[in-house]
């Protein structure tokens, strides 16, 4: 028979390809579980009622016509539904896909067991492949994946979750509901369902699992109901089951000799029986005798076992609803009889191992010789070592998967309380034995691997040296060489040639030969030292000493197997602690880190030994020539990476504690010195004992970062981990933590009883500002001895946390929103924590950024504050108009506490709410101008009147006041709601417009050299764009783009002439909004000491330039012609209130001059010249409406 995994056997490779799927399958569950997303576990109250309707379970397919019903005639849920699609989307699809694959390996294996039993291969069915080395093992894989596969996806992924997920594809990713089958597949959304459906199994929570009483009831047949959703031939299971009862099928048994070892032999076989038994419950049930030879074979002295990379099982817990593997087990394990010889063999053997391993660690023992010499023994003690380590951490810490949370429970905890009184022994025991194992097989493989790689080398030098000596010898003995006391022998003399010459025939590449004639040469030797009595002489009895450890070292490397590291590569075997390592030695290798940083070195060591178990899942994959070996190997390595990186965060956390304290002594204690200081203040601002405790406490810092940089570069999987770059990563995690903390907590506004709201805004930012101070002349001071740009990581990590807490903020204003894993500022080892949104909060923000941002706004309110432009202050309304807020000082502070990044933050967050609003009202607005019967022939016949050539004449009349306000009496009740929009639009362009300004003068005081870059580049584009369009292509957009997010951060930008949601351009708007002028201009009056219009009385809500900023916004998303004609119709409305008032008073009323002053005001705001006026206006008007609206006394 050809060799089975051929590329040519056609049957070997699709089994290769089916196992290959199923690890990728795992690699994919294992991958998705940590982005399920939240609202589909519908964990919080506040979810269940939010999407509660929209996200379903199997329930729906009950009653699916009239939940969809109810959804579409909700326009609510309508658009909950919507955005729960637009924004879920892609990862529901991708979940789907995995739960497809899972159906589809079902499907792909049994259509395989069914060709081998058509006899679709030739000369090969079920019993040819059993009786194949290779074939056997693939075929019991196959099905033990099958099973390993159901249980970590209803371990991982409840199935409540899973039920949402699928019915979320069925509503969202399927026509009519009716999913495509997939290319070359049978599998649909039905059969998925089925086959994935709830079992009704939850894994009991962390903080019950110790507590049984409080544990979740068991579900009723479970897992076998589960494993009996798919059918498989019968035979096919009986035979896999029969093979791994009866078989070694990894041929264990020759790397573990010893009997007592033999259940860590049989332990990988030992799991996947365990898993394929489900599907063969009868045994379970009622086949006690078979039942009890497997224990007896693979769990005489073993109850926990690993079933897939560290996922382990208690099988007192597991087997105790099922009748004969229950009895079975509890006739070993029984805390009355036979378990107790087995714990106290242990005992004794950890201590030994112990204390074994100890000694062979000792600096100068492990060497070349001492391996070359001992290298039986040291496989003899790894072995015993990494048995004693399996033994001890499955059994004496919990189970991961509880696969019967309330079953068993009283023999169980009588198992457990007997192993903790018998063996006695304390975590700290177990690590330090795990340490002692990973440091020693790390250097055995290390000087293995260098003695296999210069092993010729050696051999040739080994031999020069011994043909060298005996020619020293021969000629010695020929009286020669002038060696005292040594009598010319010619018998030795030609004896010692010949010996010479028959070695120099030693071959490495005929290692039989040249043993044997070692041998024979050590023994001839001896016989000629001892019956010529050349012992006498020191001299030639010390050369004949190094010839013979020359040539046991010869020996040595001649019998040095080649397959010696793979041997070791088996016995070191940790994919068992996978998951245990991570839950319950993490601390212990924290806290041994703390007390010694040089400990890194021994941890190192220990994920070495750690990363050798991704063979584990990644062995068939690359044996297959998968595809996915990359994205599986990626997976595993980046698990263990960032696993490593929690574990040495402990270096960087000690760290910061003590940095807390330099920092409290910089910033509190010890003053700077200034730049000119007398002599007799020298020794107030020495602060002898201050600075000797800093000096102190930056030692401990400087020690700790030379402990992390002494571990190695290490490669972990496929991944490459740089010690300086973990150093920074860690401090870089540490520091987010601490900034996000402190903006967190710093911008929490609470009412505080005598002081304004400005006053406690202001304070805040203060104590912020001073916080960031002191990190920013801390890492100054100490970046030199962390061996980091400690500057240039607190700029990018404080711009990363706030551009990443905007985003979250500018997500509830998006319909297709930024998921925290799509996030380009989140980062997977540098993840920037977050904080529930505060109880209460009536801005309902969901961070610090919008918190900030709500707290600006409710403190520059137009209902209750004057803006001065020419000031750029806020004041009160009311009298004596105390001043609120001064922008310039205040946004100065604000940017000291956020830096630039918080001001281009809040200007993005206030450019999201200004477009959410704009496109809201706008859309009101346009509906109401195009499609309401009374709006559209109102205006129609305002606009036909005021373009008539005979206006004013009798139209107006001589009343046109009462003319127009006709008109806007018409929109009395909505006026109210358009004003509270504009002045709210108006205050947030104003904010902007003070950002953009604070932006400009710091980037042209602090980096005047990219301010005028960037300048120059931006005026070469506009020149550019306006000769030809090439900038118009993918790459000029994205340069634009990259250019505008830099003119963000240097203020070059104008708020006032952003664009921000496409319009329909119509003159009704420019008439409707120079309504909604008249009606509310009046309200203002023109104040001659502040050169401003102001509120005609306190209580008014309205604010002049609020209003203007807020009507050129709304005007701006228009064509600039809606613009230009807004200004037309009120100028024409200045110039027939003139003509009648000149003509019958000769005196101009306040309306008109007030109108006249708001128009002004209108184009300075707007950057447009008084020339737009002047056409429009006569001259003696605009130039002289103050006098003539002096009364003549």
């Amino acid at each position: 028979m050809t060799e089975f995994l051929a590329e040519n056997n056609a049957c070997g490779q699709n089994l290769l390809n089916i196992v290959s799927v199923g690890n990728s399958i795992i690699a994919e569950v294992l991958r998705l579980k940590d982005y399920v997303p939240s609202i589909y576990r519908l964990e919080s109250k506040a979810d269940k009622q939010k999407y509660g309707e929209v996200i379903l379970d199997f329930s729906y397919f009950k009653d699916a016509e009239a939940i969809e019903k109810k959804i579409e005639e909700s326009r609510e849920l309508s658009e909950l539904d919507d955005e729960v699609r637009s924004s879920h989307l892609p990862l529901i699809q991708r979940f789907y896909l995995a739960f497809q694959s899972i159906h589809h390996y079902a499907t792909d294996l049994q259509q395989f067991i069914d060709e081998l039993n058509t006899g679709y291969y030739i000369q090969q069915n079920l019993e040819t492949l059993l009786q194949d080395e290779e074939g056997k093992q693939l075929l019991c894989e196959s099905l033990y994946l099958y099973g390993v596969i159901l249980l970590i996806l209803d371990f991982h992924i409840s199935g409540d979750v899973r039920e949402r997920l699928m019915i979320a594809y069925y509503r969202y990713a399927t026509p009519n509901g009716d999913a495509l089958a997939p290319v070359g597949g049978e599998s649909n959304i039905h059969d998925v369902c089925l086959l994935l459906r709830s079992t009704g199994y939850q894994q009991p929570s962390t903080e019950l699992s110790s507590n049984h009483h409080h544990l979740s009831t068991s579900v009723s047949k479970y897992p076998e109901a589960y494993f009996s959703r798919f059918q498989f031939d019968g035979t096919f299971i009986d035979l896999v089951i029969a093979r791994l009862r009866c078989d070694d099928i990894y041929n264990q048994l020759a790397i573990y000799p010893h009997p007592l070892h033999r259940s860590t032999a049989f332990s990988t076989q030992a799991a996947m029986l365990y898993v394929c038994l489900y599907f063969c419950p009868q045994m379970l049930h009622t086949q006690t005798s078979q039942m009890r030879e497997i224990i007896d074979k693979f769990f005489p002295d073993n109850w926990i076992i690993s079933i897939y990379m560290g996922i382990t099982v208690n099988l007192l817990d597991a087997w105790s609803d099922f009748k004969a593997a229950n009895l079975a087990i509890n006739q070993v394990v029984n805390p009355t009889m036979g378990i107790k010889s087995i714990l106290q063999a242990n005992k004794e053997q950890m201590l030994k191992t112990l204390q074994k391993s100890q000694d062979i660690l000792h600096e100068g023992i492990l060497n070349d010789d001492f391996v070359l010499e001992h290298a039986n023994k040291i496989i003899i003690l790894m072995r015993q070592a990494n048995v004693l380590l399996r033994w001890y951490s499955l059994h004496t810490t919990k189970a991961v998967f509880i696969i019967n949370p309330s079953a068993g429970h009283h023999h169980h905890h009588q198992v457990q309380k007997l192993l903790t009184n018998e063996l006695n022994v304390e975590k700290q025991q177990i690590y330090q034995l795990l340490l002692n194992c990973s440091q020693m097989e790390l250097v055995v493989k290390e000087l293995l691997n260098d003695i296999h790689s210069s092993k010729s080398e050696r051999f040739l030098k080994s031999r020069g040296e011994i043909i060298e000596r005996l020619g020293e010898l021969s000629e010695a003995f020929a009286g020669s060489r002038p060696l005292t006391k040594i009598e010319a022998n010619s018998h030795l003399q030609q004896w010692f040639g010949q010996m010479a010459k028959q070695l120099n025939k030693l071959d490495l590449q005929k290692p039989q030969k040249s043993g044997r004639l070692i041998i024979q040469v050590m023994q001839a030797l001896d016989e000629v030292q001892e019956y010529h009595n050349l012992h006498a002489n020191m001299l030639v009895k010390q050369q004949l000493q190094e010839t013979r450890d020359l040539l046991n070292r010869m020996a040595q490397l001649i019998n040095l197997k080649e397959d010696l590291e793979i041997q070791i590569q088996m016995i070191c075997d940790f994919s068992y602690a996978w998951q245990l390592l991570q839950r319950d030695y993490t601390a212990h290798m924290q806290e041994h880190i703390k007390r010694q940083p040089r400990a890194v070195i021994g941890i190192r060591a220990i994920f070495l030994k750690l990363a050798s178990t991704l063979e584990v899942p990644l062995m068939r994959i690359n044996q297959a020539k998968s595809e996915d070996l990359v994205s599986v190997s990626n997976y595993y390595s980046t698990e263990l990476a960032n696993f490593l990186r929690r574990v040495l965060q402990i270096v960087p956390e000690t760290m910061f504690n003590i940095l807390a304290r330099i920092i409290q002594l910089l910033t509190n204690v010890i003053k700077e010195f200034p730049t000119r200081l007398e002599k007799e203040k020298l020794r107030e601002y020495a602060q002898f004992e201050e600075r000797f405790k800093v000096a102190q406490l930056t030692n401990s810092i400087a020690v700790f970062t030379k402990g992390i940089l002494m571990m190695k570069r290490t490669l972990v999987g496929v991944i490459e981990l740089d010690p300086k770059q973990l150093l920074e990563d860690g401090i870089r995690k540490e520091l987010v933590n601490h900034l996000a903390n402190a903006y967190n907590l710093g911008l929490i506004f609470t009412p505080e009883k005598g002081k304004s709201p400005v006053h406690v805004l202001q304070t805040k930012l203060q104590q912020l500002a001073k916080t960031i101070e002191g990190y920013r002349r801390s890492f100054e001071y100490i970046e030199d001895y962390l061996r980091v740009q400690g500057l240039r990581i607190l700029l990018e990590e404080s711009q990363r946390i706030i551009n990443y807490n905007v985003e979250k903020e500018c997500n509830s204003f998006l319909k297709i929103k930024i998921q925290e894993w799509q996030s380009a500022y989140q980062s997977p080892t540098i993840r920037i924590p977050n904080f529930p949104p505060l109880q209460g909060d009536a801005s309902h923000s969901q961070n610090f950024i919008g918190r900030l941002a709500h707290e600006i706004l409710r403190c520059t309110e137009p209902r209750s504050t004057i803006y001065l432009d020419l000031k750029m202050r806020w004041y009160e309304k009311r009298t004596p108009h105390h001043e609120i807020l001064a922008a310039s000082p205040f946004f100065a502070l604000l940017r000291e506490a956020l830096a630039p990044a918080g001001l281009v933050g809040l200007e993005r967050l206030y450019s999201h709410m200004l477009a959410n609003e704009l496109k809201i009202n706008l859309d009101k607005l346009q509906k109401n101008l195009t499609q309401d019967r009374m709006w559209c022939e109102t205006l129609a016949n305002l606009t036909k009147e005021l373009e008539s050539r005979e206006f004013p004449g009798d139209i107006a009349g001589k009343q046109p006041s009462k003319y127009y306000q006709s008109y806007c009496q018409r929109w009395l009740k909505v006026w109210p709601t358009i004003l509270d929009w504009i002045l709210a639009l108006g205050q947030k362009q104003l904010l902007r417009q003070q950002i953009a300004g604070e932006l400009s003068f710091s980037s042209k005081c602090d980096a005047k050299l990219l301010e005028n870059t960037t300048d120059t580049l931006n005026k070469a584009f506009l020149l550019d764009l306006s000769i030809e369009r090439k900038l118009c292509c993918e790459q000029g957009v994205g340069l634009l783009t990259e250019l505008s997010d830099i003119l963000l951060y240097t203020g070059n930008y104008e708020p006032l002439e952003q664009v921000f949601c496409f319009t329909k351009n119509t003159h009704n708007v420019s008439l409707f909004l120079t309504l909604f002028t008249i009606a509310h201009v009046g309200r203002l009056q023109h104040s001659v000491n502040t050169d401003c219009l102001l509120p005609r009385t306190a209580k008014d809500v309205i604010d002049c330039c609020p209003l203007i900023m807020g009507l050129l916004t709304v005007l701006h998303q228009f064509h600039k012609n809606v613009k230009m004609l807004y200004i037309s119709y009120l100028s024409q409305y200045v110039v027939t209130l003139a003509e009648v008032q000149l003509i019958d008073s000769k005196i101009l009323s306040s309306d008109v001059v007030t109108m006249l002053h708001f128009l002004q005001s209108f184009l300075r705001l707007a950057r447009l010249p008084l020339s737009v006026l002047e056409q429009r206006i006569p001259n003696m008007i605009l130039s002289e409406f103050e006098y003539l609206a002096t009364p003549i006394k």
